[in-house]
């Protein structure tokens, strides 16, 4: 070695010396580094993978190695004696036998914020606008803390949906919990984009959990619009997507309505819908052993739809609230379809549409005597009330003899109820029916509600 190569070393020698022990001094401050297990996978059965060498709980997430540098996320969903079941959330081509299985501490922390307004986000709360990464400063999680119920603010304020038919027959509340039930193609998705453009709320977080992919984008572009994305945050998770994303889709547009809420904010949740829910719930309840109940639904379902509608609802007093409107797909319109029967139980009131209504053109089709809100009472005087029970009373009468009245079997001056009931038909129907871009305020709606029903009311009792 020569002299200047000699000198070099002797300098750099004491330099390297002290950049090692200022790492040994960090190494030392940051204590132990935690050791994280891993698992291997030993069997795939169905939609249910087994790994062995974890001790997890339910609910707790992983990562499964694929082929190359992939990584499939899971969650356990079940056991098997010492084996973890997971559900996969992703693609599972790829999986080999002994493919480390890694767990992930911690809940799933979402990005949140008034930054998301305007956005469309998946399952994992990753964008699929394209419109570059998330600006979020804030977080939240998946799992929220439940409410105690003698600390929620009672629903006194009503909420001003911009639907006619609902302001002034079926007063909506802030903080109340509302189901659209329907089968397919009556008008929900519509009915839901005419709520989400017209409502008085700060914020608006749209769910769409298992519809089609084509409805997605025609749902933000044609019903929502740009007017109504601009202060909305939207969860789209399609029906091809693996059941454990429909039902995180649901989790996260719920996760990010309560962190708003929890802001101070009014906020309108519109989940459409709470079916593809439930059957997402079903199909990992199923894969994972659990027996059959009502209608190939397994107990569990049952017990988690309301756990999820609970986090909707106001706050403390003077707080934020969360409105809900949740779609229920009622399989050939049967109302006793078991989701739909469970659900209207849990539910501050629902919406029911009827097909035949919708099939002559009525939208929006609005099922007068099967549909109910609980909470109007409390929200209106007794003079609406009254309103609104004689219009119910006069539509009844109609339909009850409305094959005798299209054969010209009905006799005027025989039942002057039915009487009134046949002259007020036509102007009633006008009244219920709401074009797709029109909106109507809370007050027009009772102002022409009373203008409507006045010539039809019976004197009030001294």
């Amino acid at each position: 070695m020569s002299e200047s190569a000699a000198t070099g070393a002797a300098v750099q020698a004491p330099q390297a010396l002290a950049r090692l022990e200022a790492l040994q001094q960090r190494l030392r401050a940051a204590g132990p580094l935690p050791l994280v297990p891993s698992g291997s996978l030993v069997r795939v059965r169905g939609l249910i993978l087994e790994a062995q060498g974890l001790d997890l709980s339910l609910g707790a997430r992983c990562l499964i190695a694929a082929d190359g540098q992939r990584r499939v996320s899971a969650e356990v969903v079940g056991f098997h004696g010492d084996n973890v079941q997971l559900m996969a959330s992703g693609d599972m081509q790829g999986l080999a036998p002994g493919a480390r299985v890694i767990p992930v501490p911690g809940d799933l922390r979402v990005p949140a914020g008034r930054e998301l307004c305007g956005r469309v986000l998946d399952a994992d709360a990753r964008p699929l606008d394209r419109l570059g990464p998330l600006q979020a400063r804030e977080f939240a999680t998946l799992s929220g803390a439940p409410i105690n119920p003698l600390e929620r603010a009672l629903v006194r304020q009503p909420l001003d949906v911009g639907v006619r038919a609902i302001n002034a027959l079926f007063t909506v509340g802030r903080g109340a919990r509302m189901g659209l039930f329907a089968g397919s193609g009556v008008g929900k998705s519509v009915l839901l984009g005419m709520m989400a453009r017209n409502t008085n709320a700060d914020v608006i977080v749209v769910g769409l959990v298992g519809e089609r992919g084509r409805e997605v984008k025609e749902f933000i572009e044609d019903i929502l619009g740009a007017e109504g994305l601009r202060r909305a945050v939207v969860v789209a998770v399609p029906a091809d997507a693996p059941a454990l994303s429909r039902i995180r889709g649901a989790r996260l547009a719920t996760a990010l309505a309560e962190h708003f809420r929890d802001q101070g904010l009014h906020v309108l949740l519109l989940m459409d819908s709470l079916t593809r829910y439930a059957l997402a719930l079903r199909e990992v309840a199923l894969a994972a052993g659990e027996p059959p109940a009502a209608r190939g639904f397994p107990p569990s379902v049952f017990a988690r739809l309301p756990a999820l509608v609970e986090r909707a609802g106001n706050g403390g007093d003077g707080g934020g609230s969360v409105t809900a409107f949740y779609t229920i797909l009622m399989e050939g319109d049967d109302q006793q379809d078991p989701v739909a029967d469970n659900t209207r139980a849990i539910l501050d009131g629902h919406v029911v549409l009827d097909r035949r209504l919708a099939e002559r053109g009525h939208f929006p089709a609005i099922d007068l005597q099967a549909s109910i809100s609980r909470v109007m009472p409390a929200l209106v005087g007794p003079e609406q009330l009254r309103r609104v029970y004689r219009l119910k009373e006069l539509e009844s009468r109609y339909a009850a003899q409305q094959d005798l009245i299209a054969v010209g079997a009905y006799t005027p001056g025989n039942d002057p109820v039915l009487d009134q009931a046949v002259q007020a038909h036509a102007a009633i129907s006008g009244f219920l029916r709401q074009g797709m871009h029109e909106a109507v305020d809370l007050g027009s709606s009772r102002a022409m509600l009373e203008q409507l029903m006045e010539p039809y009311l019976a004197p009030a009792a001294p």
